[in-house]
Protein backbone atom coordinates (compact mmCIF):
# COMPACT_ATOMS: atom_id res chain seq x y z
CA UNK A 1 0.00 0.00 0.00
CA UNK A 2 2.84 2.32 0.67
CA UNK A 3 3.69 1.72 -2.52
CA UNK A 4 0.90 2.83 -4.27
CA UNK A 5 0.97 6.32 -2.77
CA UNK A 6 4.98 6.71 -3.59
CA UNK A 7 2.89 5.99 -7.31
CA UNK A 8 0.54 8.40 -6.80
CA UNK A 9 1.91 11.02 -4.86
CA UNK A 10 5.22 10.85 -8.06
CA UNK A 11 2.73 10.60 -11.03
CA UNK A 12 1.06 13.96 -9.36
CA UNK A 13 4.77 15.68 -9.17
CA UNK A 14 5.32 14.66 -12.76
CA UNK A 15 1.81 15.64 -13.80
CA UNK A 16 2.48 19.22 -11.79
CA UNK A 17 6.03 19.15 -13.38
CA UNK A 18 4.59 19.27 -17.04
CA UNK A 19 2.23 21.86 -16.19
CA UNK A 20 4.82 24.02 -15.21
CA UNK A 21 6.52 23.51 -18.64
CA UNK A 22 3.34 24.35 -20.25
CA UNK A 23 1.97 27.88 -21.37
CA UNK A 24 -1.32 28.47 -21.85
CA UNK A 25 -1.13 30.96 -25.22
CA UNK A 26 0.93 28.51 -27.16
CA UNK A 27 -1.33 25.64 -26.00
CA UNK A 28 -5.13 27.96 -26.54
CA UNK A 29 -3.58 30.50 -29.29
CA UNK A 30 -2.43 29.88 -33.20
CA UNK A 31 0.89 31.01 -35.11
CA UNK A 32 -0.85 32.57 -37.66
CA UNK A 33 -4.47 34.42 -37.88
CA UNK A 34 -7.25 35.63 -40.52
CA UNK A 35 -7.53 38.81 -41.43
CA UNK A 36 -10.60 39.97 -43.38
CA UNK A 37 -10.10 43.26 -45.64
CA UNK A 38 -12.84 45.03 -47.68
CA UNK A 39 -13.44 48.35 -49.27
CA UNK A 40 -15.66 50.61 -50.95
CA UNK A 41 -15.64 51.02 -53.68
CA UNK A 42 -15.31 47.27 -54.29
CA UNK A 43 -12.17 45.64 -56.42
CA UNK A 44 -9.64 47.85 -54.52
CA UNK A 45 -5.93 46.23 -54.81
CA UNK A 46 -4.75 45.33 -51.47
CA UNK A 47 -0.94 45.39 -50.51
CA UNK A 48 0.61 44.06 -47.99
CA UNK A 49 4.20 44.31 -46.48
CA UNK A 50 5.93 43.59 -43.04
CA UNK A 51 7.90 45.00 -40.82
CA UNK A 52 11.21 44.13 -43.18
CA UNK A 53 9.34 45.23 -46.00
CA UNK A 54 8.68 42.27 -47.42
CA UNK A 55 5.66 41.73 -49.82
CA UNK A 56 3.40 39.06 -47.88
CA UNK A 57 0.24 39.49 -49.85
CA UNK A 58 -1.40 41.18 -52.87
CA UNK A 59 -5.30 40.47 -53.89
CA UNK A 60 -8.27 42.35 -54.39
CA UNK A 61 -10.87 43.39 -52.35
CA UNK A 62 -13.07 41.82 -50.50
CA UNK A 63 -10.74 38.91 -49.64
CA UNK A 64 -8.92 37.03 -46.13
CA UNK A 65 -5.38 36.77 -45.32
CA UNK A 66 -3.60 34.17 -43.54
CA UNK A 67 -1.18 36.55 -41.55
CA UNK A 68 1.89 34.91 -39.49
CA UNK A 69 1.55 36.93 -35.96
CA UNK A 70 5.43 36.19 -34.80
CA UNK A 71 9.01 36.56 -36.69
CA UNK A 72 10.15 33.59 -34.73
CA UNK A 73 12.76 35.62 -32.36
CA UNK A 74 12.03 36.15 -29.06
CA UNK A 75 8.95 38.30 -28.29
CA UNK A 76 8.74 39.05 -32.29
CA UNK A 77 5.84 39.84 -32.82
CA UNK A 78 5.11 41.25 -36.44
CA UNK A 79 3.75 44.24 -37.85
CA UNK A 80 2.24 44.61 -41.17
CA UNK A 81 1.46 47.79 -43.54
CA UNK A 82 -1.70 47.62 -45.36
CA UNK A 83 -2.09 49.93 -48.74
CA UNK A 84 -5.55 49.49 -50.42
CA UNK A 85 -5.69 51.83 -53.43
CA UNK A 86 -8.14 52.17 -56.34
CA UNK A 87 -7.82 54.04 -59.23
CA UNK A 88 -9.19 57.42 -59.13
CA UNK A 89 -9.57 57.55 -55.43
CA UNK A 90 -7.23 58.18 -52.73
CA UNK A 91 -4.71 55.60 -51.47
CA UNK A 92 -5.20 54.09 -47.43
CA UNK A 93 -2.69 52.71 -45.39
CA UNK A 94 -3.34 50.59 -42.25
CA UNK A 95 -1.07 48.74 -39.71
CA UNK A 96 -1.93 45.50 -38.58
CA UNK A 97 0.51 44.81 -35.43
CA UNK A 98 0.33 42.05 -33.10
CA UNK A 99 -0.53 42.57 -29.22
CA UNK A 100 -0.21 40.17 -26.51
CA UNK A 101 -3.57 37.87 -25.81
CA UNK A 102 -5.88 37.33 -22.67
CA UNK A 103 -4.23 33.45 -22.95
CA UNK A 104 -1.17 34.65 -22.27
CA UNK A 105 -1.58 37.59 -20.10
CA UNK A 106 -4.10 35.70 -17.64
CA UNK A 107 -3.83 32.13 -18.54
CA UNK A 108 -0.26 32.24 -17.62
CA UNK A 109 -1.06 34.07 -14.56
CA UNK A 110 -3.39 31.11 -13.55
CA UNK A 111 -2.22 27.83 -14.94
CA UNK A 112 1.49 28.45 -17.37
CA UNK A 113 3.83 30.37 -14.45
CA UNK A 114 6.74 32.01 -15.72
CA UNK A 115 8.10 29.32 -17.99
CA UNK A 116 4.87 30.35 -20.06
CA UNK A 117 5.59 33.83 -19.70
CA UNK A 118 9.11 34.22 -20.54
CA UNK A 119 10.21 30.92 -22.21
CA UNK A 120 7.60 29.58 -24.54
CA UNK A 121 4.75 31.34 -25.54
CA UNK A 122 7.41 34.55 -26.01
CA UNK A 123 9.14 32.52 -28.89
CA UNK A 124 5.28 30.23 -30.70
CA UNK A 125 3.85 33.53 -31.65
CA UNK A 126 0.39 31.68 -29.99
CA UNK A 127 0.88 34.57 -27.61
CA UNK A 128 -0.36 37.28 -29.88
CA UNK A 129 -3.91 38.71 -31.55
CA UNK A 130 -3.43 40.84 -34.43
CA UNK A 131 -5.18 43.70 -34.91
CA UNK A 132 -7.90 45.27 -36.42
CA UNK A 133 -8.73 41.46 -37.14
CA UNK A 134 -11.39 43.32 -40.00
CA UNK A 135 -10.20 46.15 -42.61
CA UNK A 136 -13.15 47.99 -43.60
CA UNK A 137 -11.56 50.72 -46.41
CA UNK A 138 -13.74 54.04 -47.44
CA UNK A 139 -11.99 54.64 -50.48
CA UNK A 140 -12.54 59.30 -50.71
CA UNK A 141 -12.80 59.99 -54.34
CA UNK A 142 -9.81 61.69 -55.41
CA UNK A 143 -11.56 64.51 -57.24
CA UNK A 144 -13.48 65.89 -54.26
CA UNK A 145 -10.22 66.93 -52.06
CA UNK A 146 -9.84 70.19 -51.99
CA UNK A 147 -5.99 70.95 -51.53
CA UNK A 148 -5.16 75.12 -49.74
CA UNK A 149 -1.05 74.76 -49.14
CA UNK A 150 -0.43 71.13 -49.96
CA UNK A 151 -3.03 69.91 -46.68
CA UNK A 152 -6.27 68.41 -47.35
CA UNK A 153 -8.88 70.97 -45.76
CA UNK A 154 -12.01 68.90 -47.17
CA UNK A 155 -13.45 65.33 -48.48
CA UNK A 156 -16.97 65.47 -49.64
CA UNK A 157 -18.49 61.62 -49.49
CA UNK A 158 -21.79 60.20 -49.75
CA UNK A 159 -23.48 59.57 -45.99
CA UNK A 160 -23.19 55.96 -46.74
CA UNK A 161 -19.42 56.06 -47.42
CA UNK A 162 -18.46 58.02 -43.84
CA UNK A 163 -17.37 55.53 -41.46
CA UNK A 164 -19.48 54.40 -38.47
CA UNK A 165 -17.49 55.64 -35.48
CA UNK A 166 -17.56 59.29 -37.41
CA UNK A 167 -21.54 59.87 -37.86
CA UNK A 168 -22.32 60.91 -34.39
CA UNK A 169 -19.51 63.63 -34.58
CA UNK A 170 -20.88 64.86 -37.86
CA UNK A 171 -22.59 68.48 -38.52
CA UNK A 172 -25.49 69.20 -40.79
CA UNK A 173 -24.09 72.42 -42.56
CA UNK A 174 -27.52 73.77 -44.05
Amino acid sequence: MDSLWKKIAASIVAGIFTLSLTSCATIMGEKSQTIGLKSTPGGATVKIVDENSSEVFVGETPTTVTLDKSDGSYWGGKRYSVEVTKSGFETMTFEVKATANGWYLFGNLLFGGIIGWFIVDPFSGAMYNLTPEQIDATLPDATTMIEKNGKRTLSIVLIENVPKELLPIMKRLN
